[in-house]
């Protein structure tokens, strides 16, 4: 008879306070496999989500997991995975608009000898 496979409940809270899941993971998956999820789950009506698993950040009692290690990892060194477990989501920004030199257009004025930068 096989062994069934250990697995967590985890729930990921979001910054507003609105959550995602609860999902039930096995202990082999990894943190970067958890990010994923919270990609393709990622609620419509909050508009752009994150891209990809670097722009999410994962935090359990005050510690950023990282991607590659496994949740049977965590539990057997940090964390009691009892019921269902609430992750923080921290999303990074996305980078502000770069500002391109190139697209400034210089005028010289008919009249006089100046020369306006034209964004």
């Amino acid at each position: 008879m096989p062994v069934a496979q250990e697995q967590f409940e985890i729930m990921f809270r979001l910054q507003d306070g609105s959550d995602i899941g609860p999902f039930t993971y096995p202990t082999a998956a990894t943190v970067a496999t958890l990010k994923e999820s919270i990609i393709a789950h990622w609620p419509k009506e909050k508009g752009l989500g994150p891209r990809s698993v670097n722009d999410v950040k994962l935090i359990i009692s005050g510690k950023i997991l990282e991607n590659s290690k496994t949740l049977v990892e965590y539990k057997s060194s940090t964390f009691d995975f009892s019921g269902v477990t609430t992750m923080l989501v921290v999303i990074r920004p996305p980078p502000p608009p770069e500002k391109n030199s190139d697209k400034i257009t210089r005028k010289k004025h008919k009249d006089c000898s100046c020369v306006c930068a034209i964004l």
